[in-house]
């Protein structure tokens, strides 16, 4: 054969099949781009906030993993299309060798197409993308336009690497099938499936286990830890009931007379028995899919739309200082420091915020009668507890109080249920609870948070070293260390009045003059810390409607081509059906019933499994710091919906399509 022929062949293949060829391409096109733009900007010299690099090269992971996956699962769309075609050819006399190379050649088209202008396209938008970046974490910096050169060469390795893998297995299926095997390839699974009751079964109650889990997560500690085995409950459950509950659902409406035996659900119904055991693992992935856009957009917005409230919440006041290791001398100087620089940047406290006290804070396990003693910062258990114990002096002094307590005497307040028993045992001593309290300024009760806390008042700062020394007696670790988490910290937290530039300015100030002269002291401002939140929840926003866009595009591509597999596959029947007196009114009908009565299907999943999961997801949240249920309650409502909307248009034109074919 000469060899010019198999690229006249293969461009007039691409040409003949350009109702899945093109889309291919162009999705092919969208994850170069945009795995070269995420590349790109995970190694762009610019960015130098190490959180932003880290979720950027995660997300770079996640295209890769995407793009292998979603390319050979369209490819394998492709194929199965087409092995009708090259049976013909293969009957007509052509050797599989010279199919190889017309495959090849084939490959070869949509490959250079694809990584090339998918590296034009994405040198075009990346600088695009790294303005809006930067815009979203309100980073003020000078933009230098460059081309990424590894980035190029990760791109151009990546793909033709996936190419390469995709040929193989195209000519591996081509190999091992006979000329028979491939006229029937687009046929084959026509045959009625059975009901697989079991799988049905374990379906409903791997969901079951899921939502249960979703629904009776109560901490965002067991939230963090349960998340992911519920995910895999649903996926796993999803699949499971699209691929046999599907079938069962369809069973039942066939054996519902007055519904089956109507001209416009008799031929959708029954059609779709048989195409279901090849066409729900697409409706799965469509739900899941969906679940998956939903999920990250509506979380990520959130977080993004609700900066304020995190920031006010991770910072009851704008300006707090801590000094470890508490000393009057300490003490002392931090507050000169505080007072000169207020004075020369001329700003006051707002002495409706202030707070100055003391406190010695310990992890604890939670059990009867009072807590377990455990070093701070380990949160291995759902039991754990923050216990914060400040001297009744301190507390007197903060809520204008006149208490006196005994040593073995102490008031008790809980951020959630009250204590409600008349003792109280922290370690080895136990201690007669005086009273409990329902507020306290230093904290709101039912806040929400990712542990419990509890605030001791006791006798004196004497007993709160006793405690504070038994916790961290069996310690590993250095003297220092232990020495410090030992001791008693003084907190001093307010508001500024006055100008806003004037307070930052004395922030920054404060904090350069106490870090640098008064030792073990850590400063903390909501103004200094807000370029560092908008770069983690803005990178995350950022990251979700990267991704977001990702996946609604492979959702989109999922629902065309399963829209025109069937419409060829039910091509032929709809003929026979008109030429036994079906007119295209009816058929317009009855392809509007099979479209609707499992198109929306995935849809509908995928809300509900939204809407279970909102608790869970809720809970996880609080753990980045965000509470603001009505907040993410509207930005998940908002999400569905504009979703819905762009899914009932792609409803439209992909039916649209499917009729077409049936038409002709």
């Amino acid at each position: 054969m000469n060899g010019s022929i198999y690229s006249r062949l293969a461009v007039t293949n691409l040409k003949n099949n350009h109702k899945t060829y093109v889309p291919y391409i162009l999705t092919a096109v969208l994850t170069v781009m945009m795995f070269y733009i995420m590349d790109a900007l995970a190694r762009n010299g610019g960015i130098v906030e190490n959180n932003l690099k880290l979720i950027l090269s995660y997300a770079r992971g996640v295209i890769i993993v995407f793009a292998v996956i979603f390319l050979f699962y369209t490819n394998s769309f492709l194929i199965k299309r087409r092995k009708r075609e090259i049976g013909v050819y293969n009957i007509l006399g052509m050797g599989k060798r010279h199919i190889a190379r017309m495959l090849f050649t084939e490959t070869l088209i949509t490959a250079v197409i694809g990584i090339g202008a998918g590296l034009v396209a994405g040198l075009v938008f990346s600088k695009l993308m790294y303005l809006a970046l930067f815009k979203i974490l309100h980073f003020d910096v000078g933009l230098e336009f460059s081309v990424s050169v590894p980035s190029l060469m990760d791109t151009l390795v990546l793909f033709l690497v996936i190419f390469l893998l995709t040929l193989i297995y195209n000519l591996m299926q081509i190999r091992l099938a006979n000329p028979v095997e491939l006229l029937q390839g687009s046929r084959q699974g026509e045959r009625e499936p059975k009901t697989k009751i079991l799988l049905a079964i374990i379906g409903f109650a791997l969901i079951g286990a899921g939502y249960t889990i979703a629904l009776i997560t109560e901490s965002p500690l067991e939230a963090i830890s349960s998340f992911f085995i519920a995910v895999v409950c649903v996926i796993l459950g999803t699949y499971a009931l699209f691929v046999a509950g599907s079938i069962a659902f369809l069973k039942a409406l066939r054996k519902k007379k007055s519904f089956y035996y109507q001209a416009k659900h008799f031929t959708s119904v029954s059609g779709m028995i048989y195409r279901m055991k090849q066409n729900a693992v697409g409706l799965a992935n469509i739900c899941i899919l969906s679940t998956m856009v939903l999920v990250m957009i509506s979380t990520t917005l959130s977080l993004y739309a609700g900066m304020d409230d995190i920031l006010r919440y991770r910072f009851p006041t704008e300006y707090g200082v801590i000094l470890y290791q508490t000393t009057p001398e300490g003490e002392e100087q931090t507050e000169k420091i505080i007072s000169e620089e207020m004075a020369s940047h001329n700003v006051t406290v707002d002495p409706d915020t202030e707070l100055v006290y003391r406190q010695g804070a310990v992890s604890a396990i939670l059990r009867d009668g009072g807590f377990d003693l455990k070093e701070t910062g380990d949160y291995s258990t759902s039991e754990i507890r923050e216990v914060y114990m400040i001297p009744e002096a301190d507390y007197n002094s903060m809520e204008g109080e006149n208490i006196s307590l005994d040593t073995d005497e102490v008031l008790v307040y809980s951020t959630g249920e009250n204590w409600g028993e008349d003792q109280l045992q922290m370690g080895t001593r136990t201690y007669q609870v005086a009273g409990e309290l329902d507020t306290l300024k230093l904290e709101p009760k039912n806040r929400a948070r990712v542990v419990e806390a509890y605030y001791l008042i006791m006798s004196d700062e004497e007993e709160i070293t006793k405690i504070l020394k038994e916790a961290w007696e069996n310690s590993d670790m250095s003297p220092e260390w232990i020495a410090q988490q030992s001791a008693v910290e003084y907190i001093h937290r307010f508001d500024l009045d006055g100008d806003k530039k004037d307070c930052t300015a004395a922030e920054e100030a404060m904090t350069e003059r106490l870090t640098s002269e008064v030792a073990g002291t850590f400063c903390e401002s909501r103004q200094q810390s807000r370029e560092n939140f908008y770069g983690l929840y803005g990178s995350l926003f950022f990251i979700g409607i990267y991704l977001g866009a990702l996946f609604l595009m492979a959702t989109v591509l999922i629902i065309y081509y399963k829209q025109i597999s069937e419409g060829y596959d039910d091509k032929e029947r709809f003929q026979i059906m008109q030429k036994v007196g079906m007119d295209q009114k009816e058929v317009r009908r009855t392809i509007r019933s099979q479209v609707l009565t499992v198109f929306f299907l995935p849809l509908f999943m995928a809300v509900l499994h939204v809407a279970v999961a909102f608790q869970v997801i809720k809970k996880l949240m609080v753990a980045l710091n965000f509470t603001n249920t009505p907040l993410f309650l509207l930005c998940t409502v908002i999400t569905v919906a504009v979703f819905a909307v762009f899914y009932a248009i792609v409803y439209g034109i992909t039916a649209r399509e499917y009729y077409k074919i049936v038409r002709r």
